[in-house]
């Protein structure tokens, strides 16, 4: 070989490696600005044995009084009503402060002598100086949301298949079998227990980093307020996850409707496999949505927002 030849062999290996060095900087560099404004300005606060729960916390109950404004409102806005899975059942104030109470009931005496436990018990979190790259992140996030699906599978179909169990524990989440946003934490303390623990212990049990373990416990609470806030929104997660993979509000409902189904939290794919699936029954608001234009649905959105 020529030494020119070999000096374009050299170069174009050398550019070759750069490019991908590059590739590979430019992802870790996406999380890391927002990583290292954290790190510096809430230190304190990251590092506290109590930030995860007063960040699951936070996040249910903003989401919760979101989605019960529009509850609120939905009997008087069409716009918003017509996304309702059952749109001539409104949610009654009634309804509002019996979930609400035991909500708080459970918080009190389960979620704050937990957090009081872990804040004493538990050291401070380690916060690395990097931020985790974005595929990990994301794929840290799935990790821990097929786990769950999992978990939650085999734990649900054992509270509705043994009957003490189900009647000990689990029954009180079904007394409303038209579920709303409130619906999501009224349940016995042993199933919140339950699903705190594994929302803890998978991010730890898949070594995922602080950030992740984080994004993984908001999304874990946005969606199972969505599964029980009962609208059918264009914008929720099973209109937009193919394939009908997605359990989403419309199954979970159906869950509610006929509890031997649609066990799963998050994806389908184990109701398919045990044949515990089955397909929503067709809501009003459903053919209604087909048949509005697109101005309505563009109006609606603005509104609702």
């Amino acid at each position: 070989m020529s030494t020119g030849s070999l000096l374009r062999t050299e170069v174009l290996f050398w550019m070759s490696n750069a490019d991908n060095l590059t590739g590979d900087q430019s992802q870790d560099l996406v999380l890391q600005p927002i990583w290292d404004y954290l790190h510096q300005n809430h230190h304190d606060l990251l590092r506290s044995p109590l930030f995860p729960v007063v960040l699951s916390v936070s996040t249910y109950f903003l989401l919760v009084g979101l989605y019960t404004v529009l509850d609120l409102l939905a009997p008087t806005w069409p716009c918003i009503n017509r996304y309702k899975l059952h749109p001539d059942r409104p949610v009654t104030w009634p309804q509002i402060w019996t979930t609400l109470v035991v909500t708080i009931y459970n918080h009190l005496l389960y979620i704050f002598p937990a957090a009081v436990a872990q804040w004493l018990w538990r050291p401070p979190t380690p916060l690395p100086p990097g931020a985790p790259t974005l595929w990990s992140f994301f794929l840290g996030i799935l990790g821990c949301m097929v786990v769950f699906d999992f978990q939650y599978y085999l734990w649900h179909l054992l509270h509705h298949r043994i009957p003490w169990l189900y009647r000990t524990f689990h029954a009180i989440h079904h007394q409303y079998t038209q579920p709303f946003s409130l619906v999501t934490q009224y349940l016995s303390g042993w199933e919140l227990f339950c699903v705190g623990f594994w929302a803890t212990v998978d991010p730890i049990l898949l070594q995922c980093h602080c950030l992740t373990t984080w994004g993984f416990m908001v999304f874990n609470v946005y969606v199972s307020t969505e599964d029980h806030c009962g609208y059918d929104f264009p914008w929720a997660l099973h209109n937009l996850v193919p394939f009908g993979l997605w359990g989403g509000a419309p199954k979970h409902d159906a869950h509610h409707k006929r509890p031997a189904t649609n066990f799963a939290p998050f994806f389908s794919h184990w109701d398919w496999l045990a044949g515990t699936h089955t397909v929503p029954t067709p809501s009003v608001n459903s053919s209604g949505l087909k048949g509005s234009n697109c101005l309505a649905q563009l109006e609606c959105w603005v509104m609702v927002c």
